[in-house]
């Protein structure tokens, strides 16, 4: 029998078949993590975590020994050492466990691209316990989608977690499956037919949404499928609406990576794992070919650079280096990683071993072929541009810096100290006026000097600056800077500097805040850069 679809009235359109989700629900994370982190606890004991709640001791995760013996979360501590006097206990830490689960969620990106750890409405603050990962166009790897999914699941019950998982085009489809239909994979268009018995729960939905649903007798998807939208968006809001939707398949859900997601990548799996810095740098060195050779044929280059080390211990390492101009030199490429794996020292650790290696590239950006002939202009720009990447590689990239425009016509505000290998800015208007005279040194912040001139809005005779005289034989001026009155809070003066030179040749650049006849205060005088 057909479904009828009352409730979506206005659906949104559906996603885009090209998507393809895979979720993993791990249950007793917290649990099964403590175990691997405590390997003295006795593998036959129940272990439960407690946490505080209003005022109380609760249970907020249990393992399978202590579900067995009639435990489950939200019973308090005291009942539950009376039901299992042998019970392990120890309070919950959602931040160490949290933290635990990203560096997991990490690792799995070696099973694709783009991978999310999914909150969990109502549950702990932060998110672990469930991943999402993009899976489209890679399943293919691994030999199709079901062996991709016996794959990634089989490894991880070897591992000591109990994990379940499905496949589908929308995340929140792949969401309500591994909890309640784990091992699916479902096709684009089955979402309604494959929801319709699952309980409400698989929806997403706060704790007090689905007991509301539950006292109007809506225990199963399926029946909310003949319920008007609009009078259903009444009573239990818009949330209910979008997280039906997303179940459906007809939202616009995408996932947030926690890790770059590349635009282009090649990757080597290793059939024994390795450990050596030197080796890692090898593989790097031949992926920086393929990669090069990739960029080559879509003439692109790339700026960011990114080398995953996954380890056989769900752990991964991510060295990242930025170049200064887009390039897809295979060997400049690998120098960069090697001048940062420099710098590494004893933070390298390999663990049991590295099994894949991946090398990514971000900020794609057109670069045309080009070849230099015999007569082409040896000005040095480009090995000045790879001496940046390398000492940015190898010192970090705050430790070299270079002068950066800003638009702004006063001067302090003019320019500041940006990374070397930062993107050139695209406003010319940030370029200064080469017309301009400007000094050569300017101070950090205008300095107040004691002035004497010949007429009040003239330019300066003599000056005492650090309680030192100087007698000008010339001046040339004034330019006229005005106040930037779009800026907020902006309270300076008109200024008007002058080219002033002393007795022995010194040329400074002064200027006077405000004027003598229009402004209210007796205006300032003050030295702000030196010429030679």
């Amino acid at each position: 029998m057909a479904l009828q679809f009352s409730i979506g009235q206005n659906p949104a359109p559906l996603a885009s078949p090209a998507r393809l989700h895979l979720v993993l629900h791990l249950p007793a994370w917290a649990t099964d993590t403590l175990r691997r982190a405590e390997p003295g606890l006795p593998p036959d004991r129940p272990l439960a975590l407690w946490e505080t709640v209003r005022g109380g001791m609760r249970l907020c995760a249990v393992d399978r020994h202590a579900e067995r013996a009639g435990l489950s979360p939200g019973q308090p501590l005291s009942d539950a050492r009376a039901l299992c006097p042998g019970l392990i206990v120890r309070e919950a830490d959602h931040e160490w466990l949290a933290a635990r689960f990203a560096d997991f969620a990490d690792w799995h990106s070696y099973a694709g691209p783009i991978v999310s750890v999914l909150p969990e409405e109502g549950r702990h603050k932060p998110a672990y316990g469930t991943l999402g990962i993009d899976i489209a166009g890679v399943a293919h790897l691994y030999g199709g989608e079901q062996a991709m999914l016996d794959g990634v699941t089989t490894r991880l019950e070897n591992l000591g977690f109990s994990v379940s998982g499905a496949i589908a085009p929308a995340i929140g489809t792949a969401w309500a499956l591994a909890r309640h239909r784990p091992g699916t994979i479902l096709a684009p268009g089955g979402e309604e037919e494959a929801l319709a018995p699952l309980p409400v729960s698989a929806l997403r939905l706060p704790e007090a949404t689905i007991a509301a649903l539950g006292r109007l007798g809506l225990k199963r998807v399926g029946q909310l499928y003949a319920r008007q939208r609009k009078a259903m968006q009444a009573r239990f809001g818009s949330l209910f609406i979008a997280r039906l939707d997303e179940a459906l398949g007809r939202g616009n859900e995408r996932l947030v990576p926690r890790l770059p997601a590349p635009e282009r990548h090649v990757e080597r799996r290793f059939a024994e794992p390795i450990g050596l810095i030197d080796d890692v740098l090898a593989t790097t060195a031949d992926l920086a070919l393929r990669l090069a050779g990739q960029l080559e044929r879509e003439a692109a280059g790339a700026q960011g650079f990114h080398l995953f080390l996954y380890r056989v211990d769900h752990k991964v390492m991510v060295l990242s280096v930025n170049a200064a101009r887009p390039t897809r030199d295979p060997g400049h490429i690998a120098r960069l990683f090697a001048h940062r794996a420099d710098r590494l020292g004893g933070e390298y650790d390999a663990g049991f071993g590295i099994d894949m290696i991946r090398l990514a590239a971000t900020t794609i950006t057109p670069l045309a072929p080009r070849q230099d002939g015999a007569f082409a202009p040896p000005d040095g720009t480009a090995d000045l541009v790879r001496l940046k990447d390398r000492m940015a590689s190898r010192l970090g990239p705050l430790a070299v810096s270079r002068t950066g425009f800003v638009d702004s016509h006063i001067p302090e505000r003019a320019v500041r100290l940006e990374p070397a290998i930062a993107p050139l800015p695209d406003d010319p208007r940030a370029a200064p006026d080469p017309a301009l005279p400007r000094p050569l040194r300017l101070l950090p912040a205008p300095e107040r000097i004691e002035v004497l001139a010949q007429v009040p809005d003239g330019p300066p005779a003599s000056m005492v600056w650090r309680r030192l005289p100087y007698r000008f034989l010339r001046a040339s001026g004034p330019e006229r800077i005005g106040i930037e009155w779009w800026v907020p809070g902006e309270e300076a003066l008109t200024r008007d500097y002058y080219v002033a030179e002393d007795e022995a040749g010194r040329r400074f650049w002064i200027f006077r805040e405000g004027l003598y006849a229009a402004e209210t205060r007796e205006p300032r005088w003050f030295v702000h850069g030196l010429f030679c």
